[in-house]
């Protein structure tokens, strides 16, 4: 395929959401459109509730009414998608659907990229980047869904924390 998969919104009935997903899924299938509708997810989280000093932990969708679906933009993909019972349209202007960005996809958590990094928390790193290029400090702590490291720098004889992003710094070896 010359294009590429993106992540488009799927506007459902409140409550036909899982029904849509599968349903998205099997009309895939049965036409054998498995290269271009890949993936069919529901945006959900995990809550606890209390009710009667009983704790609950519910799986509670995020987006009720809505299904995200990564797939290459066509009218074949379309009109499947479209015509499955329960779907009222694309959520972008009038006929076109519009694809996420990104920045929506990675905030929303859609999908989620493995981050390795050759350090851990109590190494020596050297700054590669930004003012303080050069500079060598210790890990204090890692954050790996925001792609950050906080490094513990000695500036004029003072320890000094630094939030820097992942291709910042490196491993001393």
């Amino acid at each position: 395929m010359s294009e590429e998969a993106k992540w488009y919104v799927v506007h459902t009935y409140s409550g036909y959401e899982n029904a849509v997903a599968a349903t998205i899924l099997k009309a895939a299938e049965n036409r054998k459109m498995q290269d271009l509708i890949l993936e069919v997810k529901i945006p959900t989280e995990t809550v606890t509730e209390v009710h009667d000093s009983q704790v609950k932990t519910v799986e509670r969708k995020i987006f009720p009414g809505y299904v995200m679906v990564k797939m290459v933009m066509t009218d074949e993909s379309w009109y499947l998608v479209r015509n499955v019972r329960g779907v009222t349209g694309f959520v972008g202007a009038a006929n076109k659907a519009i694809p996420l960005t990104d920045e929506e996809i990675y905030a929303l958590g859609i999908e989620k990229h493995e981050v390795v990094v050759g350090y851990e928390v109590g190494s020596q790193v050297k700054i590669t980047d930004g003012p303080l290029a050069g500079f060598i400090g210790t890990v204090d702590e890692i954050e790996t869904e925001k792609s950050r490291v906080r490094v513990i720098v000695s500036m004029f004889g003072r320890e000094t924390p630094v939030d820097l992003d992942f291709d910042q710094v490196e491993a001393l070896k």
